[in-house]
C-alpha cells in the first residue's frame, strides 16, 4: 500500500467468489460485505444483513452490522425515504467512525457496477478529502496475492492432485471405450461425443467437492487449434486427431483455481502431430529448467518465442496478431482468480516477477487450424521459499492414448 500511495483498502461484494474479499476474509456466506483496510490497522469488515452476522463473523476480523450502529431506517426517515441519500450518509458516518475522510482510498471487489458508480460518486461530495481511486493492474491487493503462503500453497496442490485425478478418470474412460473404424462409442454404441465426455468432467469435479466455474477446454481437431476454444459439444472423438485438454477448476465457493493442460491422440499420432508435439514438450522442460527466481517473467516469453522461431515458427514476438505458429504467453499467475499476477505477456509490469511464493503456469504451445491441429501443455509450478521450482501435480506427456482394438 505504502509503495502505491494508497491510505486504505475498501473492498466490496460477497465473501464467496470474489477474489479480493476472499483473501482477507475465506470463504463465507455473506452476499454483501464492505471490508476497509487502513494502512498500519486490521481489517474491519461492515454486513449489511444481520441474518448473515454469524457468517460474517466466522472471518476472525473485526465485524459489525451495519445496522447495528447506523440503521438504515433512521436513516431513510430523515432523507424523505431516498435510499441513495440514506446509503450514502450512512456511509459517511462510518468513514467518519473509524477515521477514514480523507486520504487516497483503493475500491475493489466484485460488485454491481451501476449501484457502486452511483455510490461513490455521491459519497465523494460529501467527503471531498477522500480520493477514491482502482487500478487497472497492479493493484495492491493484487501484488500482495502474487506471492502465497504455504497453507495457500497446499490449497491449490490439493486443486492440483483433484485435477489430476480427474484427467486420470478421463484418460481412462476414454481408452476404455469401444472403437468402430475410427469413431469411439458410448456405452449405448453411439459416437461419443466432447459434450458427452464434459458432461463427465463435471460430474467428476463435482463429485471430489470443485467446481468449474469458467468451462473445460476439450475440443478436438481445428478446434484445438484455436487456443481458447471450449470445444463442439457435437464433435464426435476420433483417433489420430489431436485433443487439447485444458481444465482449471476452482475449489468450491470461490477458493484457489488449478490449471493444468495435456494434448492427446487416441490409437495413435500422425507424424506431423507426433513432430509438433515433441517441440512443444521440448520447448516446456526446456523453460521450468531454465527458470530463475526473481527473473521478469516476461524473460521467459521472449525466450519461449526464440526457442519456437528457431525450430522454424512464427511467434507473436514479431506479430502480435498472429493466428498460426505460437500465439500466446508462456503463462501467468495462478491462485484466487485463474490468470493473476505474475503475467508474461507484452503488457507485463516491472512487477511481474517470479518471487519466492509465486504460483504460475507454464504453457508453451503450437497451433494450425489450418491443418486441424494445435497443441498445448501444461503444468502449475511453484517457486518455493527456498528458491526451489516444482511442479505441484505430476502428470505424464504421453500424447498417444491406447483404445481398445
Amino acid at each position: 500500500m505504502q509503495e502505491k500511495n494508497v491510505d486504505a483498502l475498501w473492498v466490496m461484494g460477497a465473501m464467496y467468489n470474489n477474489p479480493d474479499m476472499v483473501y482477507f476474509t475465506g470463504i463465507h456466506h455473506a452476499n454483501q460485505v464492505d471490508l476497509f483496510k487502513i494502512r498500519g490497522k486490521e481489517p474491519i469488515v461492515f454486513h449489511f444483513v444481520d441474518m448473515e452476522r454469524e457468517e460474517a463473523q466466522r472471518s476472525g476480523l473485526e465485524t459489525h452490522a451495519y445496522d447495528e450502529k447506523y440503521p438504515l431506517m433512521d436513516y431513510l426517515k430523515k432523507n424523505g425515504n431516498n435510499l441513495l441519500d440514506a446509503v450514502v450518509l450512512r456511509l459517511r458516518d462510518v468513514l467518519t467512525d473509524i477515521g477514514l475522510t480523507r486520504g487516497r482510498v483503493a475500491i475493489s471487489g466484485w460488485d454491481n457496477l451501476a449501484s457502486s458508480w452511483t455510490l461513490l460518486n455521491q459519497l465523494r461530495e460529501l467527503l471531498p478529502e477522500l480520493e477514491l481511486v482502482s487500478f487497472l493492474q497492479d493493484s495492491p491487493i493484487q501484488m500482495a496475492r502474487l506471492t502465497k503462503t504455504s497453507e495457500e500453497v497446499e490449497h491449490i496442490r490439493a486443486m492440483g492432485k483433484l485435477t489430476t485425478t480427474v484427467v486420470g478418470r478421463v484418460a481412462d474412460f476414454l481408452s476404455s471405450c469401444p472403437v468402430s473404424g475410427e469413431i469411439l462409442l458410448n456405452k449405448d454404441g453411439d459416437p461419443l461425443t466432447i459434450g458427452q465426455v464434459k458432461q463427465l468432467v463435471n460430474l467428476w469435479l463435482a463429485e471430489l467437492g470443485a467446481e468449474n466455474p469458467e468451462e473445460t477446454v476439450f475440443s478436438i481437431g481445428r478446434d484445438g487449434g484455436v487456443p481458447h476454444s471450449t470445444g463442439n459439444p457435437a464433435d464426435v472423438l476420433r483417433l489420430g486427431l489431436p485433443i487439447v485438454f485444458d481444465i482449471f477448476p476452482r475449489e468450491k465457493g470461490g477458493g484457489f483455481f488449478y490449471d493444468f493442460t495435456r494434448t492427446w491422440c487416441l490409437g495413435y499420432a500422425p507424424d506431423d502431430v507426433q513432430q509438433l508435439y515433441d517441440q512443444v514438450l521440448q520447448v516446456h522442460h526446456r523453460i521450468i529448467d531454465e527458470l530463475e527466481p526473481l527473473k521478469p517473467f516476461k524473460h521467459y516469453q521472449m525466450r519461449t518465442c526464440q526457442l519456437f522461431e528457431e525450430m522454424g515458427h512464427e511467434t507473436v514476438q514479431h506479430n502480435s496478431q498472429l493466428s498460426e505458429g505460437y500465439v500466446h504467453s508462456i503463462g501467468h499467475g495462478l491462485g484466487l482468480d485463474v490468470h493473476e499476477n505474475p503475467f508474461s505477456g507484452y503488457s507485463a509490469s516491472e512487477g511481474d516477477i517470479l518471487a519466492p511464493g509465486s504460483v504460475f503456469s507454464i504453457e508453451p504451445g503450437l497451433y494450425y487450424p489450418s491443418k486441424n491441429v494445435g497443441v498445448r501443455i501444461e503444468d502449475t509450478v511453484y517457486l518455493n521459499p527456498q528458491g526451489q521450482f516444482e511442479i505441484l501435480a505430476e502428470y505424464p506427456y504421453n500424447l498417444v492414448l491406447p483404445v481398445k482394438k
